[in-house]
């Protein structure tokens, strides 16, 4: 068991991803900090060997990676970048002891928003396929307000653990009135913390921090791995530098032209019918499955529990229904982890909760003290800064009663964007458009995703105009590289920028 947990950690850990439930992506119109030409800077990076990089991502060091790690300089608003106000971009390079005929560096993000691209750099320089490292420096960057680089702050351990720990579906006035409270003294905590400077931790000043990046490694176009959120990032970059772009696989579609409310209600129902493949496989597959044949109403019942006699560990931990529910969430983000999932719902009916707490400390990123790392505190920040036009919290409850109807677990959790709607900081939207220009993108979809759910996918690629699809016929959140056809596709596509015929699916 301890085998099991600690791998399904390190799959929910390092998979990269769009953060749900309580993410919400953005609904921007356009951009505003003129001529993207003035982004890139021409600095260049001073690297220095931290060969001890890898600690907290392996147990022992990758053999025949090599890291080395910089700091770049920003300015805080691209709007005004000369005006002496910076933040600081942490930078990691893996490189393969074997590289030979280098194309150039490959930069990567993992989602969130709000995951650390500087440690899943150093995950990747070791993990992705050898014919990749050996052709390409692995770059890795915290986007400002995550982890190593300037990061954002807001939200106590207490905080934190309060917003997981609540009802995902609070249904009287008063349940809700709580909800909203909570939310508000999170977004009042960054207001105070952060005032005017919350705008700027936006997604598209960040992309201009991608080009200040390229340039600073002397790449003269930018070859870029992004996933979901990571995708956005790629998205809004082609559209402001697209004569910049060598090659971007962009894995986990989000679909930038929707509003945050049609974002969320894509992830209700594509929460909802990954449960349902999970569901089915459980049934299918009893004798690893514990709660079949019916897993939907064992979990219902474990969300009961959970609010009215929940589960309390030895330390002292309850698992309340909002800890169950983020265990859920965590378990369908990749397929590996359904056989946790099922023993963890399991467990509790028996009193137990190890396994439900490590997936759902999983998806929180919090530690065995109970510590959490910003990526809740950068997630918030720079949500909310993308979206000009956050629900009000009257049309969040109407939300709420709307989605419970139309996807009864998951719908009225999404529906409860509070913090963006009692936002107090400025908003940055980030542009929308084609990417006029670029060369040839390739766009990654997995038809069982349930955090980008794949009708984005083509979405994405339509509104950028120069893109192709990739489809991955299967479950869990992002693609590559899992699958022979898929790492093929996508190994070709980076080094000789042969883009897979239209229509490929992998299976």
């Amino acid at each position: 068991m301890r085998r099991l947990i600690a791998a399904l950690v390190a799959v929910l850990l390092l998979a990269g991803g769009c953060i749900a439930p309580r993410a919400r992506w953005a609904s921007p119109t356009s951009g505003h900090l003129g001529p993207p030409s003035a982004s890139a800077s021409a600095t260049s990076l001073h690297w220095t060997p931290c060969p001890d990089a890898w600690k907290g991502t392996f147990d022992t060091a990758p053999k025949n990676i090599t890291y080395d790690c910089a700091t770049l300089k920003v300015p805080q608003d691209w709007a005004h970048p000369v005006d002496g106000k910076t933040f600081d971009i942490a930078i990691v390079r893996g490189r393969n002891a074997g590289q030979r005929d280098k194309i150039g560096s490959l930069l990567i993000n993992p989602g969130g928003p709000g995951g650390s691209g500087w440690d899943y750099g150093v995950y990747r320089a070791a993990m992705l396929p050898a014919e990749v490292t050996r052709r390409f420096d692995i770059i890795g960057f915290d986007p400002r307000g995550v982890g190593r680089s300037t990061p954002v702050h807001c939200f106590s351990t207490a905080d934190l653990d309060t917003s997981f720990g609540a009802d995902p579906d609070p249904v009287t006035n008063e349940q809700f009135a709580t909800a909203v409270a909570t939310a508000k003294h999170e977004a009042d905590a960054c207001g105070a913390a952060y005032g005017d400077t919350l705008k700027y931790f936006s997604t598209e000043q960040t992309a201009r921090d991608m080009d200040a990046i390229r340039a600073a490694l002397g790449d003269k176009q930018m070859t870029y791995l992004g996933y979901s959120y990571g995708t956005l990032l790629g998205a809004v970059y082609a559209e402001l530098f697209p004569k910049n772009v060598r090659a971007l696989v962009l894995d986990g579609a989000v679909d930038p032209t929707q509003s945050s409310e049609a974002s969320a209600e894509s992830q209700a129902k594509g929460f909802e019918r990954a449960f349902d493949n999970f569901a089915t496989w459980c049934k299918a597959n009893a004798s690893v499955c514990p709660i079949a044949p019916d897993a939907r109403a064992a979990v219902v019942a474990a969300i009961q529990q959970g609010r009215t006699a929940p589960v309390k560990d030895k330390a002292g931990r309850v698992a309340t229904s909002g800890w169950v529910f983020t265990a859920v969430a965590a378990a369908l983000y990749s397929k590996s982890a359904w056989p946790a999932l099922g023993i963890a719902i399991n467990q509790l009916a028996g009193g137990r909760t190890d396994t439900l707490f490590a997936l759902a400390d999983s998806y929180a990123d919090r530690d065995a003290n109970g510590h959490y790392s910003n990526l809740f505190d950068a997630n918030a920040t720079i949500d909310c800064a993308d979206d000009p036009h956050p629900p009000t919290v009257a049309h969040v409850r109407d939300l709420q009663t709307a989605w419970r109807a139309k996807y009864p677990l998951f719908g009225a959790s999404m529906a409860l964007n509070l913090i963006c709607a009692q936002w107090p900081g400025g908003h940055d939207p980030y542009p929308i458009g084609p990417a006029t220009g670029s060369a040839p993108i390739l766009v990654v979809g997995t038809t069982g995703d349930p955090a980008t759910p794949y009708e984005q996918t083509a979405a994405l690629a339509k509104m950028l105009g120069v893109a192709t699809v990739l489809t991955h016929q299967g479950e869990g959140h992002t693609a590559y590289p899992q699958t022979n056809c898929v790492t093929d596709a996508v190994n070709r596509y980076l080094i000789d920028l042969k883009v897979p015929p239209a229509g490929t699916i992998c299976n």
